[in-house]
């Protein structure tokens, strides 16, 4: 099995950030340069057969406005100057949150700073051997993808002081050149750390470092806050850094603690919003003590299902055995009055507690002495092995209730436990070799399977998964990566460094390699092992997208965050095909990470909030002139961006002030933050045209962590199998489950002339700008002045502006560029270029690398318009299955559910708003009607911008309305205002395809709308 990478926008995004800040670079493939051949050496080798970057060309004041161009669009303030550090002279900060594909993008960076200008020579640093090890394997992974791209891939490999022939092929050889090297290489005391600075016999009686720093490396800083000291102070790492020599140095993390020049930012806050990484679920445990009562009980969750005796509670409580004398643990489920006495078997400290009520809404069981026990509760505390079995227990559990959901997807589900003694999973003094952990896992794991099988529903996709789970035994779906003692072969603790930066983490590359080694084979079904254990030393450098449990069997301690815990898990799921699970319409429904912690589900969330915030403090937060004065909005219509002036900038400020959307200090308001409920104000002169990008600007300034959910609390709700039966409802899905396939037929000349206007009139590029200087030489010369190039001092300096391009001897194939941003043939592209105005074609001269990519834009924009102007679908004969109402289904929190439904065909529907509650309510209580359903995620349209899924199904009682079918989308507000564009074009797109199917039908089918009430359903219907 292979992971598949493909070309995503925000990653793309990143990348453009660095490689435009050097816009007006020309392009240079390698300078020559003599290679120092040290001692020894035959004469033929003392020729030019080195390649070393090309010096940057492009003056200080004009990259600091190509950095000024690439902060605007994307929020950042603007910076005053490029900052220094004693590492490079120019560092840009690109942030990026964890599972975010921090190392593919700086890979993709350097292919795109290579094609673009030609730099070949790259060193990627990180600070430990965990981080280095993922690193190279990330290189390896995605060498052939990028092979496809660019029609070639770097060569990488890591430093190694017994193998610096690797540093002469760095030196000499063309194409793209990665040197790997982790900070222990170059900034620590040991003897293979000093070897990188001294003259070296083997070495040729030279410096491994003069040979590096001679190639003017591109320094990648991978975790740069974990490399360069807390900004009092440079580092050693920091420092040694500078005798690299290095070009610009390039800074990714995800937490910077210091700034330099920030490019780019996608944050914790970001990348949940844009569905980049897996949302996070928690199961924590909490002890509450029984008034009066020395009774054990332990909720472990709540069920609901079909039967007048759901919903029932999973209660762990002491039951005594017959003919035994000491009282065992039991897992049973109760519901509404069972007796704990007669269930225990007669323990007395259970006298008189009965069950009064299970509710499944709210999670939690009431006793007949008036106390609450809530899911996650335990009555008494608990030893440390008692808590560490109930962890194992939750984890098998939360794992099962995943697989059983994305099995039939051909989605595998991987668990990982971390734990701090390898003794406590492997004990090599027992027969078995099984520690005390592995051995609750296993007795824990055939005891929930068990139950789970009593569990299941019998239908064909249930009895797959059945198979597939009978199939593993128990001894080969757990497995340990760990150090591995070479002489005993014996899983053993690896060295974990005590002090300094990567303090509580394993330096062993053996564990490590094994867990890389591992990473594409632990993803297929063929493959046993679906629960990792790992010791929590090894918490960096690696990664699994599938892991969906984890299990934190560990004591905690304070080198290790929350947000670092679960950052192994965080990366969004692949298939069997190595295909990511990215669709936005299904994303979080797949991707959700359970933590299993031996905190309170409380206690966890409120410290990784308050972790996730501190993150997030360089954000934004006031609504002021300053933010949105000079941020970029876009003319719809036309695809020109302009700028906030000063003035609009006041204006908007009064506007949000005037209209009580800001607060004295500035900050947003709950009305602004709840608009949905109110009939917005129209905007100042000017920005009303803007209004969904400037809606966007102030939502940035509000920083809504979305809490990760309880664990328990999401339950797959059941099927009302009356209501999905009913002939209105079988008569509705018949019409509305067909497949279909869209197609695009439109006049290329249409888009060709609309092109055409759009670049004459929106195409700007940026003149370039070359530094000229005037030198004179100094009255008297050393020889090592000359030697070391400074026999001239600088008297004058001036900056020129060009008419023509700094590269303007570089050959570029602009149709093909062109072609390739835009997807559409060389001809139209020609038809295009050909028509627009000489003037608006001499700007290629001008800034040829700009006009590529702005008029790839802007003609990309274009199609889109078109595209959906021109849709068409045709239904086809293949349809969706029944089976999808229950097949696949996600478990949903029904504390926004509301009571069981009458006429749905779930017993229960959970909504996100006011608006669908009250909606909901409406529809189960009116006569006219019959079913509804809030369709399943697994029903949806295709459409060019993206997968749409439709709210609700609706069949109304013949004869008392006109459309009987009615398919609709509930929104907060019926303002088109409200809507973001891709939802629009969404709507769009499906008002087309119902259309489709009524035509197909040759009758009055299905009718499809927007409605933000029941009220304006009735009229929609009724007309």
């Amino acid at each position: 099995m292979k992971l598949q990478f493909k070309v995503q926008q925000y990653q793309t995004e990143a990348v453009d950030a660095v490689v435009d800040v050097f816009a007006g670079q020309p392009f240079a493939d390698g300078v020559k340069y003599r290679i120092d051949p040290g001692k020894d050496i035959a004469p033929t080798l003392l020729e030019d057969a080195g390649l070393r970057n090309s010096a940057i060309s492009v003056s200080m004041p004009q990259l600091l406005e190509n950095v000024h161009a690439v902060q605007k669009p994307r929020g950042l303030p603007l910076s005053k100057s490029l900052v220094k550090s004693p590492a490079a002279p120019i560092n840009l900060d690109i942030e990026m949150e964890t599972g975010t594909g921090k190392t593919y993008v700086y890979i993709k960076t350097i292919m795109e700073l290579y094609k673009r200008y030609g730099w070949s020579k790259y060193i990627v640093v990180v600070p430990s051997i965990a981080i280095r090890e993922g690193v190279k394997k990330s290189f390896d992974i995605t060498a052939e993808h990028f092979q496809q791209i660019y029609g070639t891939k770097p060569r990488t490999f890591v430093y190694n002081s017994s193998r610096l022939h690797e540093l002469e092929r760095f030196s000499s050889d063309a194409g793209v050149q990665v040197m790997v090297i982790n900070t222990q290489a170059f900034n620590a005391t040991g003897k293979d750390a000093r070897r990188i600075y001294e003259v070296l016999d083997d070495f040729q009686s030279r410096k491994p470092i003069d040979v590096i720093a001679a190639n003017r490396p591109i320094l990648i800083i991978d975790e740069p806050q974990k490399i360069e000291g807390d900004g009092k102070k440079a580092s050693k790492s920091l420092t040694a850094l500078g005798l690299f020599n290095a070009l610009f140095a390039l800074r990714y993390s995800a937490t910077h603690k210091i700034e330099r020049t920030k490019v780019h930012r996608l944050d914790a806050l970001d990348a949940y919003n844009k569905k980049l990484v897996k949302k996070i679920a928690v199961r924590g445990i909490t002890v509450k003590g029984l008034p009066g009562s020395t009774a054990y009980l332990y909720v472990d969750g709540l069920e609901v299902g079909k039967g007048a005796d759901f919903p029932k509670a999973r209660v762990e409580l002491y039951v005594q055995p017959a003919g035994s004398s000491s009282p065992k643990p039991k897992s049973v489920r109760l519901s509404k009055g069972s007796r704990l006495h007669d269930i225990s078997n007669g323990i007395e400290a259970y006298k008189d507690l009965v069950v009064v009520d299970v509710d499944a809404n709210q999670d939690f069981i009431e006793l007949s002495n008036g106390e609450r026990i809530f899911a996650g509760q335990v009555t008494n505390d608990l030893t440390d092995d008692a808590k560490r079995r109930i962890q194992i227990r939750e984890v098998i559990r939360a794992h099962l209730d995943k697989e059983r959901e994305l099995y039939a997807q051909g989605i595998k589900a991987l668990s990982l436990f971390f734990i701090d003694e390898v003794a406590k999973y492997r004990d090599y003094t027992r027969e078995d070799t099984l520690g005390d952990y592995a051995r609750v896992f296993e007795e824990e794991y055939n005891a929930i399977v068990a139950d789970f099988f009593g569990q299941m529903d019998l239908d064909e996709a249930t009895e797959r998964y059945r198979a597939h789970l009978e199939s593993i035994p128990v001894g080969k779906t757990h497995q340990g990566y760990f150090s591995i003692d070479k002489k005993s072969g014996h899983q053993v603790d690896g060295s974990v460094k005590k002090t300094g930066e990567t303090a509580g983490q394993s330096d062993d590359v053996a564990a490590y390699d094994l867990i890389l080694k591992d990473k594409e084979r632990l993803l297929s079904f063929e493959e046993p092992v679906r629960f990792i254990w790992s010791h929590s030393a090894l918490r960096e450098g690696w990664d699994n997208p599938n892991v969906f449990v984890m299990g934190m069997l560990k004591k905690s301690d304070n080198t290790t965050t929350r947000r670092q815990e679960i950052g192994r898990g965080l990366r969004l799921s692949v298939d069997q095909h190595g295909e990511r699970m990215d669709n936005p319409v299904t994303v979080h429904d797949i991707n959700e990470l359970t933590v299993v912690t031996d905190e309170s589900y409380t206690e966890f969330v409120t410290a990784l909030q308050k972790e996730i915030v501190d993150s997030l403090s360089a954000r934004p937060r006031k609504a002021s002139p300053e933010f949105f004065a000079g941020k970029i909005v876009e003319n719809a219509t036309t695809g020109e961006k302009v700028a906030i002036t000063d003035d609009q900038a006041k204006q908007l400020q009064f506007w949000l002030t005037t209209n009580g959307f800001i607060d004295y200090e500035q900050h947003l308001t709950e009305k602004w933050i709840n608009r949905g409920d109110i009939d917005m104000p129209a905007m100042p002169a000017g920005l009303d045209q803007y209004h969904y990008q400037v809606a966007e600007l102030i939502d940035s300034l509000h920083l809504d962590i979305p809490a990760p959910t309880d664990g328990r609390k999401p339950k797959k709700v059941p099927l009302n199998e009356t209501n999905f039966h009913k002939r209105e409802f079988q008569e509705l899905w018949g019409r509305i489950n067909h497949k279909a396939v869209y197609q695009v037929e439109f006049d290329s000349t249409e888009l060709i002339s609309n092109c055409i206007q759009t670049l004459d009139k929106a195409l700007n590029v940026t003149v370039m700008q070359y530094v000229v200087q005037k030198g004179i030489q100094l009255a008297s010369l050393e020889a090592e002045q000359l030697d070391a190039g400074e026999g001239f001092k600088v008297a004058t300096t001036k900056v020129e502006e060009s008419a023509l391009s700094a590269g303007s001897t570089v050959k570029y194939d602009l149709l093909g560029e062109i072609a390739e941003k835009t997807q559409l043939t060389r001809r139209t592209c020609a038809a295009i270029l050909t028509g627009i105005n000489p003037g608006t074609f001499a700007k290629f001269k001008q800034n040829p690398e700009q006009f590529i990519t702005e008029a790839a834009r802007l003609i990309n924009e274009q199609k889109a318009a078109v595209i959906v102007e021109h849709l068409t679908y045709d239904a086809l004969d293949d349809r969706y299955d029944s089976s999808i109402f229950t097949e696949n289904q996600t478990a949903q929190d029904l504390s926004k559910a509301g009571d069981k439904l009458r006429k749905s065909v779930y017993e229960y529907v959970v909504t996100d708003s006011k608006v669908e509650r009250s909606f909901v309510t409406e529809l189960d209580t009116s006569d006219e009607v019959v079913v509804y359903s809030k369709l399943p995620r697994g029903f949806f349209i295709p459409t060019p911008v993206g997968d749409y899924n439709p709210d609700w199904a609706i069949a109304f009682r013949e004869g008392s309305i006109k459309h009987v079918y009615f398919v609709a989308e509930t929104k907060g507000s019926m303002s088109t205002l409200q809507l973001k564009g891709v939802e629009d074009a969404k709507i769009e797109c499906a008002r087309r395809f119902f259309a489709s199917l009524n035509d197909k039908a040759d009758a009055e089918g299905v009718k499809y709308d927007i409605v933000d009430s029941y009220d304006s359903l009735m009229q929609l219907v009724g007309a």
